[in-house]
């Protein structure tokens, strides 16, 4: 409903951004670097609309350093998702972010999740990535944007901040809403999340 709504104002469609991070920028805490991100991200062709609450996590995968800070947000844009994807890499950088190493700690990570209901670069190769082994996932990187995030439906530390911004969005390929998804996590996947 949500991507719907905002996919008719002024040719723009809704971009929904996830936010995490598990490390201190200087004597800032991961929560404060989010709500910087934020700020950093809100521009006039790229504009928050709704941002969810903060969320204390467990580090993912289990063990990779200290609990995260999580969020979830809605922009309305019509820039294209390759635009949007450096856009979230250069306020990562900006904000502290060096990719070392795949899943570790972290200043700041900023995942798109979607822009409106694309399918990127096609069904076939989103679907190879969504059935990755969790062994190749940690070391294998996509070299395009991806959309949906192949792992969205997977993450209780994306999908609970997301029901709360964005309940009504489908995933193009499944047709469940965000919503849908959310309620069918496994405990284990939710197991630790609470609000800040």
């Amino acid at each position: 409903m949500i991507a719907q709504h905002f996919s008719r104002i002024s040719g723009r469609r809704a971009v929904l951004v996830a936010l995490g991070g598990n490390l201190p920028l200087g004597t800032q805490a991961s929560a404060a670097s989010l709500e910087r991100a934020l700020v950093l991200l809100d521009r006039p062709e790229f504009r928050l609309v709704r941002r969810s609450r903060m969320f204390r996590t467990p580090a993912f995968p289990a063990g990779a350093g200290p609990d995260f800070a999580n969020a979830a947000a809605v922009f309305v844009s019509a820039l294209p998702a390759e635009r949007i994807l450096a856009r979230l890499h250069a306020v990562e950088r900006a904000l502290g972010r060096r990719r070392r190493q795949r899943w570790g700690p972290r200043t700041v990570d900023l995942d798109l999740l979607a822009v409106g209901g694309a399918v990127l670069p096609d069904a076939l190769t989103l679907r190879r990535w969504q059935r990755l082994p969790l062994a190749r996932q940690m070391r294998e990187t996509p070299d395009r944007v991806l959309l949906p995030h192949p792992r969205l439906q997977d993450r209780g530390f994306v999908l609970v901040p997301l029901a709360e911004v964005a309940p009504g969005w489908r995933h193009p390929l499944s047709h469940r809403s965000v919503a849908e998804m959310a309620a069918d996590l496994p405990a284990a996947a939710r197991a630790g999340i609470e609000p800040l």
